[in-house]
């Protein structure tokens, strides 16, 4: 292994790369193997203290970045460590590092006679349908508690060689939670474009701590996406639908009439049949799901209250304060500091 040149990997999935020579340090990145949505970019704005008023310049630059695979990143550092430090270096020389991941132990490889297999092939399945379901109902404490003392199990056969079997496992997991997701109510082209994106990732994984641990966190943003769809309710269709649309438009000023159209509504129907379903209107729906995104970033980061106001789409930081204490019981100020 070199000491000279590393590949990181941020928790929303952007590379970096860094030559070192002496006291020097060359940062290539980001890059990302699939492009990121609008509201991707606009949340990665708000984390990365981008002011409002060039966030919209922010994600245009952003959206011209080319999506690059990995390996390509890794080969342009090859090069660029050999014409600095004169060290040649191969792609299975450069470790990919993801700090952010929790450590979990490697399931045992061997099964010893035909009747444990049996009994191991009815355990993985029982524990297949387990998972998909904590997913599909957004259960993420459940999720968290069956990963604490997750049991071990062994996957059938899908590879003659051992990285392969693991790397297989994790593109049939990652197939069928998006699945989960989706029926879950997550957005199709989301769970989609995830999940392409997380098999790219574990792709390019060299060793199986670094595949077990992707796998982990694959299932609980899959879990949470669902869990901020559905409110922790058992919700219609309809309002799985809106929850979604707003999710994807969370960063946005309310609009109920680009919300119709979207979903193939009139907006007098769209108000008259979600007000039926859930008893509330989609005002007080868009804003409740606002003003829990807001409380979420006030316990769990240090932004302002007008960041986060502006984040969030509000017309002023006074209109934000109205809006939260209304729904949410407190005013921020109070709320940051309980």
């Amino acid at each position: 292994m070199s000491g000279h040149v590393d590949t990181y990997i941020t928790p929303r999935y952007y590379f970096y790369g860094v030559v070192r020579s002496g006291e020097t340090r060359l940062i290539l990145g980001p890059t990302r193997q699939l492009p990121a949505t609008e509201q991707q970019l606009r949340e990665l704005a708000f984390m990365s203290n981008v002011p409002a008023e060039d966030t919209p310049a922010f994600i245009q630059a952003m959206r011209s970045l080319v999506p690059m695979p990995l390996e390509s990143l890794q080969q342009i550092l090859c090069t660029l460590n050999y014409v600095i430090n004169g060290e040649k270096l191969s792609l299975e020389d450069i470790a990919l590092k993801d700090p952010v991941e929790k450590q979990i132990a490697p399931a045992p490889q061997t099964v010893h006679h035909e009747q444990a297999a049996y009994a191991e092939n009815h355990t993985t399945l029982a524990i297949e349908q387990t998972l998909m379901n904590m997913i599909r109902k957004g259960d993420t404490e459940s999720l968290k508690a069956w990963i604490a003392s997750a049991p071990a199990v062994h996957a059938g056969p899908m590879a003659q060689e051992h990285l392969r079997q693991y790397k297989n496992t994790f593109i049939v997991t990652a197939t069928l939670a998006a699945r989960s997701a989706i029926r879950g109510g997550m957005d199709v082209e989301e769970a989609l474009s995830t999940s392409d994106l997380l098999i790219r990732n574990c792709e390019v994984l060299r060793d199986v701590q670094s595949i077990l641990r992707l796998q982990v966190n694959m299932l609980l943003t899959y879990a949470e996406q669902v869990e901020r769809l559905r409110g922790g309710t058992t919700p219609t269709p309809l309002a799985i639908a809106v929850a979604s649309w707003t999710h994807r438009h969370l960063s946005e000023p309310i609009d109920t009439e680009k919300l119709a159209q979207e979903l193939h509504y009139s907006r007098p129907h769209l108000s008259r049949k979600f007000k039926e379903e859930t008893g509330m209107t989609l005002t007080d729906f868009i804003l409740t799901k606002k003003s829990e995104e807001a409380a979420r970033l006030l316990a769990f980061t240090d932004k302002s209250l007008i960041a986060i106001s502006d984040y969030l789409g509000f017309s002023s930081q006074s209109h934000f304060a109205r809006v939260f204490k209304k729904y949410m019981g407190k005013t921020p100020t109070e709320y940051r500091a309980q």
